[in-house]
């Protein structure tokens, strides 16, 4: 990926205003702390990220109500300020237009039988192993935390993580926990709010919101930092890519069946890594539009079968951004639309795979009476009070963590 561009300060102009109003305090966890390190709730004439206004320990407080301001003296964005365009980032645009078109080059190899049975048989292998690096190791463990694993299988799904060359673990998991913590906001990375394209794969070769350069600078990642695996991954990417992503599957079929290296290189590289790209890109675009929504509907993120199939248990979305710690991402009882966690759970009989988390039926209940009516949720200026990136975030309610620790007990 080319270097993000830097960051630029930017400034907000007193908070006056006409008139205000008052606002019950309903529950101990509406209660909002200002401080830096708190999500930003965007103004609904700019755009722009406005910090939490601090409240105090009382029955009312009193906030600004910015919608009903009138006055010209109290505009916080300067009328010389153009509003953000993105821009284009040729080489990642490059890229894109690489790989998709060798997709079709592939595609067209493959349904014209040119391709050996065995070479049609290691593509699949390779979709389907380097999918459950992203989805058990990149997803569940590195970015939410939502079990624990082993050295051993930790320098295994990285291995599989690799291989499908989706930048480095590091970096992923790092947009991810942004992406959670201010889904469709313009902190968010992929933020569906601006069109399916975007999310999913013109965020990729643009350049990304002022907001979402802020927000991951102050995103907790001392946890992979600490990882000797995902450090060495990200130190070694560009070395490992070119073996990993591009050499071990055009070679192996090459080598060992007589396979034509035209036809290993279209269908092993860019038909393989183009497919497996677009299943992660439907999570971030289709899974965040089209399906229901049992537990939140205020948020995006919905429950989508397809995905779910594609994505081997990653599709069911409206869930897994309600509880990003559970390790099931999802409220399935069997493997059957969930093939990550039957993986997971064979790790955990080998000792592996260890402290899976997941969310007792009563929280399930809890957070569906609080969200249901999707009243709150991105409208207005506490939103995003709840939201976490997974297990560890240090905004998890208490009594969550409680329940959590207790359900594995």
């Amino acid at each position: 990926m080319s270097a993000l561009p830097k960051d630029e300060n930017t400034k907000m102009a007193p908070n006056v205003s006409d008139s205000t109003a008052t606002v019950a305090r309903c529950a101990a966890d509406e209660t909002v702390n200002a401080d830096d390190h708190a999500p930003s709730s965007a103004d609904p004439r700019t755009g722009r990220s406005r910090k939490r206004i601090e409240t105090i320990p009382a029955t009312t407080t009193t906030i600004s109500d910015r919608n009903n301001n009138t006055s010209n003296d109290c505009d916080y964005v300067a009328a010389s300020e153009a509003p953000f365009r993105a821009q284009i980032r040729w080489p990642d645009f490059m890229a894109q237009l690489f790989v998709h078109t060798g997709f079709v080059i592939g595609l067209a190899l493959l349904v014209t039988l040119q391709v050996k049975l065995y070479t049609f048989l290691w593509t699949l292998l390779l979709v389907w192993a380097s999918g459950i690096g992203i989805t058990a190791g990149a997803h569940r463990l590195w970015s939410h935390k939502s079990y624990k694993a082993r050295w051993p299988l930790r320098l295994l799904l990285m291995f599989l993580f690799t291989i499908c060359g989706q930048r480095d673990a590091y970096t992923w998991a790092h947009d991810h926990r942004v992406h959670h913590k201010y889904s469709e906001t313009d902190a968010d990375p992929h933020n569906a709010k601006r069109g399916f394209f975007f999310a999913h794969v013109g965020w990729v070769f643009l350049t990304p919101h002022p907001e979402v350069v802020a927000k991951r600078k102050i995103i907790d990642m001392s946890d992979l930092e600490a990882d000797p695996i995902v450090m060495a991954q990200r130190r070694y990417y560009i070395p490992l890519f070119a073996l990993l992503v591009i050499a071990m599957p055009v070679l192996v079929p090459y080598y060992y069946w007589d396979e034509r290296f035209w036809v290993a290189f279209w269908v092993c590289f860019t038909l393989r890594f183009t497919t497996t790209l677009n299943i992660a890109f439907f999570v971030n675009s289709v899974a965040h539009m089209f399906g229901n929504r049992p537990y939140d509907k205020s948020i995006s993120p919905v429950e989508n079968l397809a995905v779910a199939i594609a994505a081997m248990g990653e599709g069911w979305h409206n869930y897994h951004h309600v509880f990003p710690w559970d390790y099931k991402t999802s409220e399935l009882g069997s493997y059957v639309f969930n093939i990550t966690t039957a993986v997971i759970d064979c790790f955990a009989r080998l000792g592996w795979a260890y402290e899976r988390k997941s969310v007792p039926a009563e929280v399930i209940a809890r957070r569906a009476a609080k969200c249901g009516d999707g009243t709150r949720f991105l409208t207005d200026e506490y939103a995003h009070q709840d939201a976490v990136w997974g297990y560890g975030d240090h905004d998890l309610p208490p009594e969550d963590v409680a329940a959590i620790v207790q359900e594995q007990q």
